[in-house]
């Protein structure tokens, strides 16, 4: 059972948080949620991140967004036909900004629903987005992609247009990912469309630099999840006592974020859980897949979609590929 204090704190979020963290310390090989970087600290520091010099795939997405925004606005339109612009993980919309003042300036008929599953995102968004787009029909949604994907079709029987960017397809594994879009196609309706971040393989030094900043703001980001179960589950990790360590492996396009323990220790988790790490041993905390275009084409296929056009950077670093769901 809970401590008191446990349950009080983990009643603050939903169980599956509690359940996850515990699952995750609990496997033979540790790892920890990705998903749960993004508390109201986590959400700055990432903030900080993308404003790293090493980091390039924002920089390159928003380059995208900045000069090719009218070309999938004109793919997304469909004259007389309102849509639902559904995105998942828009942080703070920045470059997903450029895409809806264009269609706002194109009298695109849409509603725009960012899911998130930081509330602070979406109270973000809800004070900041009618103020900076006039006249901009929003509902943001707090909670998991899937999830909120189905409230979505409770409230719309419009057409959908979903945006996965950011290179989030990158924090799975590539068969995870191709699972994810299938699932997507379940949730979407023949000639819905799809636009998702894909980050494309490249220099493995660059690739290793961007997590693996000069500044530290990396390894902060992902200690602050170990202050997060501290916080909100009455553990006492010590995250002085981890060291972050990230790796590239440029033959399968993984790179993976570890904390290493630098000694032996012992966790606890309220009074009834205990986690112990032998020194050396290695918490997995996030998965960045990088991709070939070929191998983009062939997760389409066998996720029911079919590409529509590709937008590169000029340095052909990143890919917004947009797909449309087949029958």
């Amino acid at each position: 059972m809970f401590s008191a204090t446990t349950a009080k704190l983990a009643g603050r979020r939903p169980s599956t948080f509690y359940n996850d963290i515990i699952n995750g310390l609990r496997a033979e090989n540790k790892y920890l949620p990705s998903k749960y970087f993004y508390d109201e600290a986590g959400d700055k520091l990432f903030q900080q991140i993308m404003a790293c010099p090493e980091y390039y795939p924002t920089r390159c997405e928003m380059e995208i967004l900045q000069y090719q925004s009218g070309p999938m606005a004109q793919l997304f339109s469909d004259p007389g036909s309102p849509f639902d612009l559904i995105e998942m993980g828009p942080g703070d919309a920045t470059k997903s900004w450029y895409l809806l003042r264009e269609l706002l300036a194109t009298n695109s008929r849409f509603t725009y629903y960012p899911i998130d599953i930081s509330s602070n995102v979406i109270g973000w968004l809800e004070d900041r987005l009618p103020a900076s787009l006039p006249g901009l029909q929003f509902q943001g949604l707090n909670g998991e992609y899937l999830e909120k994907m189905e409230q979505v079709d409770t409230l719309s029987t419009n057409r959908k247009i979903v945006l996965f960017m950011g290179a989030n397809i990158g924090n799975m594994t590539m068969q995870q990912a191709t699972l994810f879009c299938r699932q997507l196609h379940d949730r979407m309706k023949p000639g819905d469309l799809l636009l998702i971040g894909f980050d494309l393989k490249k220099d493995p030094a660059t690739i290793l630099d961007a997590y693996n900043d000069r500044q530290g703001i990396t390894r902060a980001f992902n200690l602050n999840l170990l202050k997060r179960i501290n916080r909100e589950m009455d553990a006492d990790f010590d995250p002085e006592q981890f060291d972050h360590y990230p790796v590239y492996d440029p033959g399968t396009g993984a790179c993976r974020s570890y904390l290493i323990s630098r000694k032996a220790q012992r966790v606890h988790i309220g009074r009834e859980k205990v986690i112990d790490f032998r020194e050396h041993e290695p918490i997995n905390m996030e998965i960045s897949q990088k991709y070939a275009m070929p191998e983009i084409g062939c997760m389409a296929a066998n996720a029911g979609f079919e590409p529509v056009q590709n937008f590169y950077d000029s340095r052909s670093w990143f890919a917004d590929v947009l797909w449309q769901r087949m029958p």
